[in-house]
């Protein structure tokens, strides 16, 4: 059976059973604890917490999902992958383990008519219902085997939703290992289907005996999730997952490019790089597709490690050129039928992992001169700091170290390079839960709020203030009974006027008013989907939950960040029409008067036509029109989504004239021409593949521009022109400055020489060659150093010259040696430095001094002539 008959024979077998069918979500999740979508439940996450109310209690996906946990494990087994394609049904608070194990069983054995004889069953320890579910439907005792936490309860690896869970294990037979079932062998049972019985929550940590779980969620909830990898290496009758119709395209290419065959499954460092090649060549594709790109951390660094993992094992292969660009297209030619967004940005996916693979062989070299430095240094082996060094700085793989050491009959440190990169991630995990255990500890909060007083009803799309009661007062641990002058705190309201950040928009500010305190709103965000929190400082009196208040927007900023916003839409759409389609959003920053946009190019974006084009269409006046549809229909009518963002089943589009169309929460003005000009400020380079553009709207530009203006005209005046002839005056003046100044370097060299010439034939002959020491006044260190080059150019080359001067309170020397001596510069001036209270550095025939104490120079120049005489007496 093809993937495409797996896929909708799952979705159709569920939907037959009254689910709905959902599309996929991006891997770049909209949930702030997770670094890429790693499984079906991700989007649904707040239907299981019971923050959100789902508009239908069943649900079916394919999900895309990404995982590196195992990353070390792709290649060295058949079934581990870094993406896959996740089939899942859902249930929230509606069926439970009886329908989803016999549905899971009906499945299984009467459409994709797996052999019942060859199912297994594993189960939490003490799940004894699952069991007699199971056993109902006809599997024996004998094939049910209970594991304990690590095996049968599942989590997304954070706090959160959590629950048993039963999985679904096929036997491929005796050549993929031992028997026992799948407690004794996950090669040979392999795992197919986890059937999770989502009930309860996971807080804080893990250990040998798990996580703690919190409580029961709201409601009784099923997850599923079905790889469709492995499944299909089943059903296709495969050994590996690269070997399925998913993969074989790009796998077969990987044998094109090496000039051989794969070895097959025997467990090999071959073996194991074909597979690797081929599977990161599709995490690769769909990571760029969904917005990620290469960085040195976070969700951009999990994209350069699979990039350069990949490029490793090709050229252990013997690929030697460029294999992601040729890889990742036949990813898209393979997959993009199903995968529509392969196809939109395959102009993207080619031009980023092109330009990261040709930094990474930049990488190589550099890490290469570095390594040989260190082998040379080494006697039997190489540091494990060096190594660390390597690996954390220039992004050296610590294989190809010990790889280089050994070829040189040395050694690498490997436990103490283990034991750095150990702290390493031991410090950033620390770091990394602190942060989450703080923001998991505050939505437990808002959650509590939630619940007992529902969502914000937000009313700012159409009134700059409210009446409302307030509902809660916090602080940074828990809520309060009541906050006084002075105080900062927060501040849940029923109904509010103002804007919660988010979209890359900023929160309103203003003020609430009650009865008996007046509160100054500094900021306002999301404390979970729908429930707005202000955070304020309270100005005078005393606030408690239950006050009725005013809450009123600040009607100028909230106009200036529309305008902003509005801008922000029509920028986008003319860097589209002039770059391309590929220059899509990757982040935004609206704010009063004021805007900041992200978007997928690889050069330089020449910004005088983008802002030409940006205010020419404001000026035609557009109308913005805002309307809310269903996120399938708003796709179908063209209308841009986001990568990052999150979106219900009822979407708001904002049209803005004929020239663009997107999902957006934010705050607009009404017309184009109230955006006001906008000026482009700055543009940039963010990363690969990513710039930046910078820009003023409304006011703010027009300010801008009268500050340009009032500088033209001081300028001018300055030139004596007029401001429209200040250009050239200016350019005039530069020129004959330009001339001045090359004539007065010219005359200074000569003066130089001269000099150089005159101190030569002062130079004293020595034991072993000649020498001059000299102390002179008003010349830079970089004069002395032509002085000292000079100098050894109008004698013979078996001498040394020394040179001191006095510049700013500090002291500086400079040696040079002759190329018929075999001294080494430095030497010449260890001692002396330390007269002049400073060190030595430099290698080869020169070298230089400093010092705090000029005073002393003198006997700085008299050690080093010492010095001089010594060493070249014993160089004669």
């Amino acid at each position: 059976m093809r993937s495409t008959d797996i896929r909708s024979t799952f979705l159709g077998f569920f939907q037959e059973r009254d689910h709905r069918v959902v599309p996929s979500s991006p891997l770049i999740p909209s949930d702030p604890t997770l670094l890429l979508a790693n499984a079906g439940m991700n989007q649904f996450k707040p239907y299981f917490l019971g923050e959100t109310a789902p508009e239908h209690s069943r649900a079916v996906s394919v999900q895309k999902c990404a995982r590196t946990s195992d990353i070390e494990n792709v290649g060295r087994t058949t079934r581990h992958a870094t993406f896959f394609e996740m089939l899942g049904n859902f249930s929230f608070g509606d069926y439970f383990k009886a329908e989803a194990i016999s549905w899971a069983w009906e499945l299984f054995t009467r459409h994709y008519n797996l052999d019942p004889e060859r199912l297994w069953v594993t189960v939490y320890l003490d799940d004894d219902e699952a069991v007699r579910l199971w056993q109902r439907v006809g599997v024996p005792s004998a094939r049910i085997q209970r594991l304990g936490m690590e095996d049968n309860y599942w989590s997304m690896g954070i706090p959160g939703p959590c629950g048993p869970s039963s999985e679904l294990h096929y036997d491929r037979g005796p050549s993929f290992g031992h028997e026992g079932g799948p407690a004794v062998d996950g090669e040979r049972y392999q795992e197919l289907w986890n059937l999770v019985f989502m009930q309860n929550l996971r807080g804080e940590g893990s250990g040998k005996d798990g996580y703690p779980i919190l409580g029961e969620l709201p409601a009784r909830n099923i997850d599923t999730g079905l790889g469709l990898d492995r499944l299909a290496a089943v059903l296709q009758n495969v050994d590996t997952v690269c070997e399925t119709d998913l993969l074989a395209p790009t796998f077969r290419l990987v044998q094109d490019l090496a000039g051989r065959g794969y070895p097959g499954r025997d467990g090999s460092d071959d073996s194991t790089s074909f597979r690797v090649v081929a599977e990161h060549a599709r995490s690769i594709a769909f990571l760029i597709a969904d917005g990620v790109m290469p960085a040195r951390d976070g969700r951009g660094y999990v994209l350069r490690r699979l990039t350069r993992r990949a490029v490793r094992h090709a050229r252990r292969l013997g690929i030697d050129d460029l294999v992601l660009p040729a890889l990742t297209s036949s990813v898209i030619d393979n997959l993009g039928g199903v995968w529509p967004e392969l196809t939109r940005r395959s102009a993207l996916i080619r031009q980023v992992v092109t330009a990261e693979e040709e930094a990474f062989e930049r990488t190589l070299r550099q890490g290469s001169q570095l390594l040989d430095a260190a082998i040379g240094r080494a006697t039997s082996t190489i540091s494990g700091r060096t190594a660390f060094e390597l690996h954390d700085t220039y992004g050296f793989p610590i294989d190809l170290t010990i790889d280089a050491a050994r070829s040189a009959g040395l050694t690498v440190d490997e436990d103490a390079f283990t034991d750095l990169l150990e702290t390493q991630r031991r410090q950033a995990h620390r770091a990394g839960q602190s942060r989450k255990s703080n923001a998991v500890a505050r939505q437990d909060i808002y959650r509590r709020i939630t619940s007992a007083h529902g969502p914000t009803d937000f009313t700012g799309y159409t009134a700059e203030t409210t009446e409302t009661p307030i509902v809660a007062l916090l602080d940074s641990h828990d809520e309060l009974q009541s906050a006084h002058e002075g105080q900062e705190v927060e501040v849940i309201l029923t109904r509010s006027p103002f804007y919660a950040e988010s979209g890359g928009q900023v929160g309103d500010t203003g003020t609430i008013t009650t009865s008996s305190a007046t509160l100054q709103v500094l900021d306002t965000h999301l404390g979970l989907d729908r429930l707005h929190v202000h955070t304020v400082r309270i100005l005078d009196g005393e606030v408690r939950p239950g006050d009725q208040a005013e809450a009123v927007v600040d009607s100028d900023r909230r106009a200036a960040t529309a305008r902003s916003h509005s801008a922000t839409h029509v920028l986008h759409a003319m860097l589209r029409r002039l770059l391309g389609d590929h220059a899509t959003q990757r982040g935004s920053r609206v704010e009063p008067g004021r805007l900041r946009f992200d978007f997928t190019h690889f050069s330089p974006v020449e910004t005088d036509p983008v802002q030409t084009l940006v205010n020419g269409y404001l000026l035609d006046d557009p109308e913005v029109r805002v309307w809310e549809t269903t996120r399938a229909k708003a796709e179908s009518a063209g209308a841009l989504a986001f990568f990052g963002e999150k979106y219900g089943d009822t979407v708001r589009i904002v049209d803005i004239g004929d020239a663009s169309r997107e999902l957006c929460g934010g705050t607009h003005v009404g017309h184009g021409s109230q955006a006001g000009p906008v000026h482009i400020v700055g543009e940039s380079s963010i990363g690969t593949g990513l710039r930046r553009i910078e820009a003023l709207t409304g006011a703010d530009a027009l300010r801008h521009h009268d500050h340009d203006r009032h500088l033209l005209h001081e300028l001018a005046a300055l030139l004596h022109v007029r401001p429209d002839e200040a250009p050239n005056r200016l350019r005039q003046r530069l020129e004959t400055l330009a001339k001045t100044q090359h004539a007065l370097e010219t005359l200074h060299r000569e003066q130089l020489e001269a000099h150089a010439a005159n101190l030569a034939s002062q130079a004293e002959p020595v034991p072993g060659g000649w020498l001059l020491t000299r102390s002179i006044s008003d010349l830079t260190g970089t004069d002395l150093r032509t002085l000292a080059t000079a100098i050894l150019n109008h004698r013979d080359q078996r001498g040394v010259v020394v040179l001191a001067t006095e510049s700013s309170g500090k002291a500086t020397l400079v040696a040079a040696t002759g190329t018929d001596t075999a001294i080494r510069a430095r030497d010449l001036l260890t001692n002396a430095a330390r007269e002049v209270g400073g060190g030595a550095g430099g290698k080869g025939r020169f070298a230089n001094a400093g010092g705090r104490h000029p005073e002393h120079l003198p006997e700085a120049l008299t050690t080093a002539a010492t010095d001089a005489r010594t060493l070249l007496a014993s160089n004669a």
